[in-house]
């Protein structure tokens, strides 16, 4: 069994979601064990699909669809996060998060259904499987969503379909079905909150972080549809239509994006931005540092990318050079998440904003810039970048940001979640920034002794873990409102398990595992 690495990242999946309802058993318990178990059984199923071509759309190779570990994520953030909102009374988000673990559940099924419609012969027993699960969570959230839940459930499901419509044919060989489902997940229900919030807000107002957040990204994903439709009409890399690119960018943001905060909140963008920033001096101090650390960062891929000039043949970063950024990364989180996660927030919304235009300008070859940040990019390629785009960096920000966008104390004081709970932030700097890089770093260098079935090391796995082990030491002592309170026990085990399903996953390890780390330390 060891040998088959698809098994042991199943293995290591189930034992995260029976380790959560260890700790949460309520009525959404039963429901996500069905779904875990129909998704181990369908995950065959694409996989088959996968190598044999009969899939749909061009998906990403790997030697496994990641199904399993993407179906379970969103219906175990939602019972997770529930439970912490109702620990400090939160009615609203505690059922916001009760339609996230349904949505989840709904998109997990529909995309098993499509493996069971498209593999031939039918497959029986696996259908028999589906049948069961899927009737017991229907009947399930029978009884526990009121009609309006129902429908804003059908709504995030529907949005989903197009979304994966446009984005599988604009983008092939980009994601494996699990990533692309976690992926446009996220994407359909903060796309549907947007619209809700927008169209049912009335007098009151919305929150200006969460706020700036939404529009954020739906305008940033709107804005790389409206490209990919103009420039199927015409060529993107003359002047014009870089003329065109930079025009229709600064008009989207300000007739659209603006106004858009305005209507949320009452609040004028630029004016809210530029006095949430400057407001105290503690948050001048952060943004001089990480505005350092990006000169930094610039440097050295300026400085790689003159490397590549002046050789003769062709030139591409050691994984070494790769994971320095990672640590450049960790320098800039841990200070915000120690002395400001508001700002830390904002600015991650900001950077990941930054991010998606680049790489729209990259992949357009937007004049003046797209020229240069081709070649630039390319030096730091990743094996899973093998689709149209160039998406390492952008999900490594994700991996960092995610647990801070999640976790429910940015928006309440930090003392109401004592324990590990408190420890959650960190989440992406322990998993991404400290773990993975270490293993990265030590396995590729000095492992020897390889996993069964895979190219990683023990010796980078056992770094990993001792790794984050200090790295929580060292939490504790600067970040005085992290209190283990006892569960040292619990923390060791689930970065031992999340260090196990980075050493043997082949989905995007940026995003899955800072996800299921934070999900072991909300519970």
């Amino acid at each position: 069994m060891l040998k088959n690495p698809v098994l042991v990242e199943s293995l290591i999946v189930f034992v995260v979601v029976l380790c959560v309802h260890a700790v949460i058993w309520n009525k959404f318990s039963w429901c996500t064990l069905a779904l875990a178990v129909q998704a181990y059984y369908v995950q065959h199923k694409w996989d088959r699909l996968l190598k044999s071509g009969d899939a749909v759309f061009q998906y990403r190779l790997a030697f496994s669809s990641g199904l399993l570990p993407a179906s379970v994520l969103l219906p175990l953030l939602g019972i997770v996060l529930k439970e912490r909102w109702e620990m400090v009374g939160n009615a609203h988000f505690e059922r916001f998060c009760v339609v996230c673990w349904a949505a989840g559940m709904a998109i997990a099924l529909f995309v098993s259904l499509l493996a069971l419609g498209l593999t031939r012969p039918h497959p029986t027993n696996t259908s028999i499987v589906y049948g069961f699960a899927a009737s017991a969570i229907s009947y399930t959230l029978k009884h526990i969503l009121s009609v309006s839940e129902v429908i804003e459930i059908l709504e995030v499901l529907l949005i989903f379909v197009y979304l994966s419509l446009i984005v599988l044919y604009i983008m092939p060989r980009s994601f494996t079905p699990g990533e692309v489902m976690l992926f446009l997940s996220g994407l359909s229900i903060v796309t549907n909150q947007l619209i809700k919030r927008s169209l049912t807000l009335g007098d009151s107002t919305c929150d200006p972080l969460a706020s700036f957040l939404l529009v954020a990204v739906v305008g940033t994903a709107l804005l790389g549809l409206v490209f990919a439709v103009l420039y199927c009409f015409m060529d993107s890399e003359t002047w014009v239509s870089s003329l065109i690119f930079h025009m229709l960018a600064i008009v989207f943001g300000l007739g659209i994006m603006v106004p858009w905060f305005y209507r949320l909140t009452r609040n004028d963008l630029f004016g809210w931005l530029f006095d949430f920033l400057t407001n105290t001096q503690t948050r001048i101090y952060l943004l001089s540092y990480w505005i350092a650390l990006a000169l930094l960062a610039s440097v050295v891929v300026f400085h790689q990318y003159s490397k590549q000039s002046s050789a003769s043949k062709k030139y591409k970063a050691s994984t070494v050079l790769r994971k320095s950024f990672h640590i450049i990364i960790v320098a800039t989180y841990v200070p915000g998440l120690i002395y400001d996660r508001q700002l830390l927030y904002v600015a991650a919304v900001v950077c990941f904003a930054a991010f998606v235009v680049l790489e729209y300008i990259r992949h357009f070859r937007i004049k003046p810039l797209g020229v240069i940040l081709r070649p630039m990019l390319a030096l730091f390629l990743d094996d899973r970048d093998s689709g149209p785009l160039i998406l390492t960096h952008i999900y490594l920000l994700l991996g960092l940001t995610l647990p801070v966008w999640l976790f429910p104390g940015v928006f309440v004081p930090k003392s109401s979640f004592p324990g590990q709970v408190a420890l959650a932030p960190y989440a992406g700097v322990l998993a991404v920034g400290i773990g993975d890089t270490m293993a990265s770093a030590f396995g590729s260098t000095m492992g020897e002794v390889r996993w069964p079935g895979t190219k990683k090391t023990f010796e980078g796995t056992a770094t990993s873990v001792f790794a984050q082990i200090i790295a929580v030491a060292l939490i504790l002592i600067f970040d005085k409102t992290v209190s283990l309170s006892g569960s040292y026990i619990w923390i060791m085990g689930s970065i031992v398990i999340v260090s196990l399903l980075e050493a043997y996953t082949d989905q995007i390890d940026n995003l899955f595992l800072p996800l299921y780390l934070f999900l072991m330390l909300m519970v």
